[in-house]
């Protein structure tokens, strides 16, 4: 049980470094993201690097990932339900939670650039979870 939390983690967090990272330094090269990927600004109170702190936290979100994903349908299914669930579960967590806890507006002040690529970015995170999750050696 702790090894596929362990592999939940793993998958998370390199989710997020590669598929999410990269789907917002795609949607920032188009004009559209509010901020651009991989910031290594130092984050409160430790000073880690954010793109660091993101990717931990991704990483905390595979092992819930890996929580339910079972529930998930099979074959196509599968994939449009991580999107689903990336898209949404940490997305309302981000508006919801961690925004006002950092000082921010709730919801980011509900401004529709950050909404849709929130949505994007966190939904390209469940499909890269849930494949990176799929290809580690030795996870059932």
């Amino acid at each position: 049980m702790s090894q596929r939390y362990l592999f939940g983690f793993v998958a998370g967090f390199f989710a997020t470094l590669i598929f999410h990272q990269f789907a917002l330094a795609g949607l920032w090269h188009l004009g559209f993201a509010p901020f651009a990927p991989f910031s290594m600004k130092p984050t409160w109170p430790f000073g880690v690097p954010a793109m660091l702190s993101l990717a931990f936290w991704g990483g905390v979100w595979g092992i819930v990932f890996v929580m339910v994903h079972g529930w998930f349908p099979r074959r196509a299914g599968y994939w449009w339900a991580a999107f689903l669930f990336g898209a949404i579960a940490p997305t309302l967590v981000a508006l919801l939670v961690v925004i006002p806890l950092k000082g921010g507006a709730v919801g980011g002040g509900w401004h529709w650039h950050l909404l849709v690529t929130a949505f994007l970015v966190n939904g390209a995170w469940g499909v890269g979870t849930g494949l990176i999750y799929k290809m580690l050696p030795g996870r059932t």
